[in-house]
């Protein structure tokens, strides 16, 4: 008995070396060495987002400086602006190079640097990040009148400059209804020239208006956002991307 324990025994090492030999000959003949254990708490590797699960967007690509457009906003603090003094105000954060205007009656931000008056583009992107009213209200100088841009208004659709000979962006010539998304970038553009106002949302020109012998003003509750500021009304906003430049 103790004899053929023996001989199983050789038998059983014998097909371990065989084994192992046959595995190094394939690997020797691969040229590969042979794969062993993945190391304890390896991460996988990540792999990119579907394509549903990226934040919608159409925002076009960021202006070019070499165009002479001049930033507003340094991307990290309000250098340049104030918090406007409106009744009712949400909180005004900065974070990661935007500025989030919260909710609240109004909430905006006014310009206390100079800017021009007349003969300019001013650009930006804004998103409703919720409400359902009007998420970037651009006060903007007109010479020495100002006016403004609503984007949003009225429900959540209007655009149209208020005012035009006391007729406000509900009643005039501008008024224009969007679909707008929350959650979603939109890059405004806004041209002032001595006899004209235009303005972009996108790629889309909204407003065309000549201004020639026009009466321009702003509603009474725009008062706190001239010479030039961005303003909302129940509504929480982000605003990114400020840039101006003379024409």
């Amino acid at each position: 008995m103790t004899w053929q324990l023996r001989l199983t025994s050789v038998a059983v090492r014998a097909r371990r070396l065989f084994s192992a030999a046959a595995l190094m000959t394939a690997v020797l003949w691969a040229g590969e060495p042979a794969p062993g254990p993945k190391p304890v708490g390896q991460k996988p590797e990540l792999q990119p987002p579907a394509a549903s699960d990226k934040p919608k967007t159409n925002a076009p690509a960021p202006l070019s400086p070499s165009n002479g457009w001049e930033p507003l906003f340094d991307g990290k603090t309000l250098t340049g602006w104030k918090v406007t003094d409106f009744a009712g105000k949400g909180e005004v954060q900065v974070k990661d190079g935007t500025i989030f205007l919260g909710m609240g009656y109004m909430t905006g931000i006014t310009r206390t640097s100079p800017v021009p008056r007349m003969n300019y583009e001013l650009s930006l992107e804004a998103m409703r990040v919720e409400g359902s009213d009007f998420f970037c209200g651009l006060t903007f100088p007109v010479g020495d009148s100002p006016c403004s841009l609503i984007v949003g208004g009225w429900g959540g659709s209007l655009v149209g400059l208020s005012s035009l000979d006391d007729l406000d962006a509900s009643s005039n010539e501008t008024t224009r209804f969007i679909n707008f998304e929350n959650r979603r970038w939109y890059r405004i553009r806004l041209r002032v020239q001595p006899d004209r106002i235009q303005a972009w949302i996108d790629e889309d020109k909204v407003v065309d208006v000549d201004t020639t012998g026009r009466k321009i003003s702003i509603r009474w509750e725009m008062e706190e956002s001239k010479p030039l500021g961005i303003a909302t009304w129940s509504t929480a906003a982000a605003l990114r991307n400020l840039r101006i430049r003379k024409l």
